[in-house]
């Protein structure tokens, strides 16, 4: 407990699966948390909870593509709680059908513009504050399909291109005394996968490609990344945390 105590964290697509779990777990570790999605209804209805339960978390809704919508975000976490020490870049999509010639422009468009453009923009949002703290943190959700192809071209890009990215901001801004981190989850039991798993074939598909066989659970995810947002991983900056099953293990 107290892991992240008086922190200020702003946690990215936290509607449901992992950015809820993150949202939820640190505040239970100390943290002020400013929980974000487009979502919005979604998003308020388990916050609400949430603060009946006395855990600090607020919630704004959340266009990450938006350098206006990020404004309004770090200027309520200022309004808030006087500060931002972590930014937990998890708001994603992932196109079902995403071969190459199956996605057209706008799609390529979408999911480049959330996945890699929107924590891109996140980033410049909080660098500034990070700085005169002289601390921070970034943790920024990636994907193991970041690290290897089959997961449709777009989605591929999209994630390659933040774990890269993660590393430049690594390298550029361990002076400041900022650590910036990549988290790279396997196949995660979230809303957005559930209509995934129903099938059979899918099914088999997940025992195959995971040695464990299933599906994470999205508090596997949440605890990684408190790991790597907490003082427990001081020592870690620009590297991959990888939570599969053990799926690039094959």
């Amino acid at each position: 407990m107290n892991r992240l105590r008086n922190r200020v964290v702003i946690i990215t697509g936290a509607a449901g699966g992992m950015g809820k779990s993150e949202a939820i777990l640190f505040a239970q570790e100390g943290a002020k948390v400013l929980a974000t999605d487009n979502q919005f209804e979604k998003l308020d209805k388990w916050v609400s909870e949430a603060q009946k339960e006395k855990l600090t978390i607020e919630c704004i809704t959340h266009d990450v593509t938006s350098e206006a919508s990020w404004k309004k975000v770090t200027d309520k976490a200022i309004k808030l709680y006087g500060k931002i020490d972590i930014l937990v870049n998890n708001a994603g999509v992932y196109p079902f059908n995403g071969s190459c010639d199956n996605t057209d422009k706008a799609l390529w468009d979408k999911v480049i513009a959330i996945n890699l453009t929107g924590p891109f923009l996140g980033v410049k949002a909080v660098i500034p504050y990070m700085k005169k703290n002289k601390q921070g943190v970034i943790v920024n959700v990636s994907s193991i399909a970041g690290m290897v192809g089959g997961n449709g071209a777009a989605y591929t890009a999209s994630k390659g291109g933040l774990r890269l990215l993660t590393k430049d901001l690594a390298v550029e801004y361990a002076k400041d005394n900022i650590r910036v981190n990549s988290l790279h989850p396997g196949g995660v039991l979230t809303p957005m996968t559930e209509g995934m798993v129903k099938g059979a074939g899918m099914k088999e598909m997940i025992k195959s490609t995971s040695p464990q066989g299933r599906m994470a659970d999205p508090i596997e995810l949440a605890n990684a990344a408190l790991f790597l947002a907490s003082p427990e991983s001081s020592f870690m900056t620009g590297a991959e945390l990888v939570v599969d099953g053990g799926a690039v293990a094959r």
